[in-house]
C-alpha cells in the first residue's frame, strides 16, 4: 500500500491511506465498550501512526467517542493528530435518531463538539447528512462560516447524493467527501466518486470491510443479537449472507498467496481504488487496531487484482442499505 501522505482537497490538511473511524468506540452497536477500552483504542492508533481520527457529535448519546479521542490525545501534541468531526445529526430521548441541518443547531453540535474534544478545532468538519428540510444551501454556508472562524480547518460533507453534493458545493467548496464504499457496495463509482475526481474534492469512504463481513471471520451460521445492528442489514441476512460468504471464500486465496490477512488485501485493494483518497477502519480494541495496521505492508499484484475483479463480476448485484 502507498503509505504517502495527500492533501485533503485543495487544503494543507494532509492524511495517510488510513484513519481510524471512531464509530464503533460510541459503544451504540457494541456490546462491552468501556470508555477505558475506546480510549486506548484511540491511543493504540495514534501509536501505530495512524493520526487521522474520524468521529461525529452523534458518535454516542453522550459523546463517548468525542470524548474517548480527547483522553487519548491528552498531553500529546494537537498537531499529531487530523480530527474529522461531523455535524447534522443528534440523539433525541429513547434513542430517536434526529436529522437537523439548520445552521444554528450546527453551530451548537460544533461548540459543543469542540468541548467534549478539549481542542479550539477540528481539522475537517463534515455535515453528516443532507437534512430534507432545509436546503443543503444554507448548512453548507454555515459550515463555510465556521471554517471562516477558524473553528475547522477544511470542509467535507457525507452520505449525499450527486446532486446534493453539487448543491453543497455551490454554496462552500468541500475539501472531502465521505461515503460508505467496498468491494460488495460501489454505487459511488458511477456517479459521486467520477464527480469529486473532476473537482478536486477528496474521497474518504466509510465500511471497507462492511462491518466485519470481508474480514473472513464470520461462520455461517453466524445470528446477530438484537444489541447488534448488523442484523439489520440485508447482506448479514439469509441467501444474501451466504453468498456473501462466498464471495469472501472466493477471494481468500489472494490473501493467502501474498502472505497477508484478508482484512489487510480488502484494505489494500480499497486504498489503491482510483480516486479514494482515505480508508476508515474501524476497531474498539488495541489488538484490532494493530491488526488492520498490517494493510500498511500488504501491496497487491495484478494476479491478486484479476482475482477480485472476477470474484466481484461473479457475485453480481448486491442488497445493500444505506447507513442514513
Amino acid at each position: 500500500m502507498d503509505t504517502s501522505l495527500r492533501p485533503l482537497g485543495r487544503t494543507d490538511v494532509r492524511v495517510g491511506p488510513l484513519a481510524l473511524g471512531c464509530w464503533p468506540l460510541a459503544g451504540m452497536t457494541r456490546e462491552g465498550i468501556t470508555p477505558a477500552a475506546a480510549t486506548a483504542t484511540v491511543a493504540a492508533a495514534l501509536d501505530a501512526g495512524i493520526v487521522h481520527l474520524d468521529t461525529a457529535y452523534c458518535y454516542g448519546a453522550e459523546g463517548e467517542s468525542e470524548r474517548a479521542i480527547a483522553a487519548a490525545i491528552r498531553g500529546r501534541r494537537r498537531d499529531a493528530a487530523v480530527i474529522a468531526g461531523k455535524c447534522g445529526i443528534h440523539w433525541e430521548p429513547g434513542r430517536k435518531q434526529c436529522v437537523d441541518g439548520r445552521p444554528q443547531r450546527i453551530r451548537v453540535e460544533v461548540g459543543e463538539s469542540l468541548a467534549r474534544l478539549g481542542t479550539d478545532h477540528l481539522d475537517l468538519l463534515y455535515l453528516h447528512a443532507p437534512d430534507p428540510a432545509v436546503p443543503i444551501e444554507e448548512s453548507a454556508a454555515e459550515l463555510g462560516r465556521l471554517m471562516g472562524e477558524g473553528k475547522t480547518r477544511a470542509v467535507g460533507v457525507s452520505n449525499v447524493t450527486l446532486e446534493q453534493l453539487r448543491r453543497f458545493a455551490s454554496a462552500c467548496q468541500p475539501a472531502a467527501c465521505q461515503m460508505h464504499f467496498n468491494m460488495l457496495q460501489r454505487e459511488i463509482t458511477a456517479d459521486v466518486l467520477p464527480w469529486c475526481r473532476d473537482h478536486d474534492v477528496s474521497m474518504v469512504v466509510y465500511w471497507p470491510l462492511m462491518k466485519g463481513l470481508l474480514a473472513g471471520g464470520m461462520p455461517r451460521d453466524k445470528v446477530f443479537p438484537p444489541t447488534d445492528s448488523r442484523h439489520k442489514y440485508p447482506m448479514f441476512n439469509g441467501e444474501e449472507f451466504q453468498r456473501n460468504l462466498d464471495f469472501v471464500d472466493a477471494i481468500r486465496p489472494a490473501a493467502t498467496r501474498l502472505g497477508c490477512g484478508l482484512a489487510d488485501l480488502v484494505l489494500a485493494w480499497t486504498a489503491e481504488q482510483p480516486g479514494i483518497t482515505c480508508v476508515l477502519f474501524g476497531a474498539t480494541s488495541p489488538e484490532q487496531v494493530r491488526d488492520n495496521c498490517n494493510a500498511l505492508a500488504c501491496t497487491l499484484d495484478d494476479e491478486a487484482r484479476l482475482t477480485i475483479a472476477r470474484a466481484i463480476e461473479a457475485r453480481g448485484p448486491v442488497a445493500s442499505r444505506r447507513p442514513v
